[in-house]
């Protein structure tokens, strides 16, 4: 309602006169529909590593993953209940892949990530490209890509996916489509697209796309960027020493619909409050600490995630060197321009 006060006789008889027009007065609503500040249903909430996976290796006992075809338990937010949703326009599950297992070959419309939380020598294979995947390694399979994994080695191999499910449900346009045999042969040599693309250089006459050409973000790789700046970089007092995965052929975020980002906090380093209108999927690499999310704390450890609802104030404290790897949907909301941020001082 538009203010406090009871709807009159006249005015509900009207309401009650023009619902079967499908029409509702904009008035009543107005103050919801368009709110002062940020207004969300996600709420924060917290995975623990520890708790999460026992119940995931379980899961491999109940179902294989070909029959599963995605043997994952999805990470949903308690603000979203039944809807498989970890913010408002992004998921995030946990997959596990036994030894010997393989998850068959499909692709859809969703852009996903798949950031590695446990394990090291699985693949994934993308477009006929494999790349072996390390703990805390970052795959890309960009919209409509072919895309299969497997596990050779002798461990469980789990990753965090985030995908833009609740983005594509919003638009009423995912589509998927199960592929074979052929797909899931080597068209590339592993590494072929980090050759072509990974070096601040493009093909001339490169039609660039909108996904990074650039599938593997490996983790020595990011993680030693991050300790390059260290002593060379100001250091941000709301965020620390951040990056973001970029699309090396436009500059811009590594999908259209996924951003995603590292970030390191020094020990000791209690970071001013910020807030921004992009909700983000957080998960501990590294170190230990706190994080304060409104209302709500939370320790951290690694390998735990948790959820930064939008325009929710977010100060960490870090009890010793903390890397976090993260995905929102600040490039898109960037691109629609609509994103915004704010650094509280003092």
């Amino acid at each position: 309602m538009s203010d406090s006060k009871p709807i009159s006789a006249e005015r509900q008889e009207f309401y009650d006169e023009i619902r079967p027009l499908n029409m509702t007065p904009l008035w009543e609503v107005l103050h919801a529909l368009v709110p002062k500040a940020p207004a969300t249903r996600v709420t924060p909430v917290r995975w623990r590593y520890e708790d999460v996976r026992p119940y995931l290796m379980s899961s491999g006992e109940l179902i294989t993953a070909k029959e599963a075809e995605r043997r994952v338990l999805i990470l949903e937010n308690p603000g979203c209940p039944g809807e498989s949703s970890a913010t408002g326009t992004l998921y995030a599950g946990l997959q596990l892949i036994l030894p010997g297992e393989i998850a068959p070959c499909h692709r859809h419309t969703q852009s996903a990530l798949r950031f590695i939380v446990e394990g090291d020598g699985a693949y994934t294979a993308v477009d006929g490209e494999r790349a072996i995947m390390k703990e805390f390694d970052l795959i890309l399979t960009p919209s409509w890509q072919w895309h299969d994994h497997g596990n050779h080695s002798d461990g469980p191999m789990v990753w965090l996916d985030g995908l833009d499910i609740p983005t594509l449900r919003f638009f009423d346009s995912g589509f998927a489509q199960q592929g074979n045999d052929e797909y899931q042969l080597d068209r590339r040599p592993p590494g072929f697209s980090r050759a072509q693309f990974g070096r601040n250089m493009l093909p001339v006459g490169y039609d660039a796309p909108k996904s990074s050409p650039v599938f593997h973000y490996p983790y020595a790789e990011y993680r030693q960027a991050l300790e390059d700046m260290k002593d060379s970089t100001e250091w941000d007092p709301h965020q620390g020493l951040k990056l973001e995965f970029i699309n090396p052929a436009t500059g811009g975020p590594m999908m259209p619909t996924i951003s995603g980002f590292v970030q390191l906090l020094p020990k000791g380093f209690k970071t001013e409050p910020y807030r921004a209108t992009d909700a983000t999927v957080v998960t501990v690499v590294e170190g230990t600490g706190s994080v304060q999310i409104g209302d709500t704390r939370y320790d951290l450890k690694p390998r735990d995630t948790f959820v930064i609802p939008s325009w929710h104030t977010v100060t960490y404290n870090p009890a010793e060197d903390v890397t976090l790897f993260a995905f929102s949907d600040k490039g898109m909301q960037q691109n629609l321009n609509i994103w915004r941020e704010e650094r509280i001082t003092g």
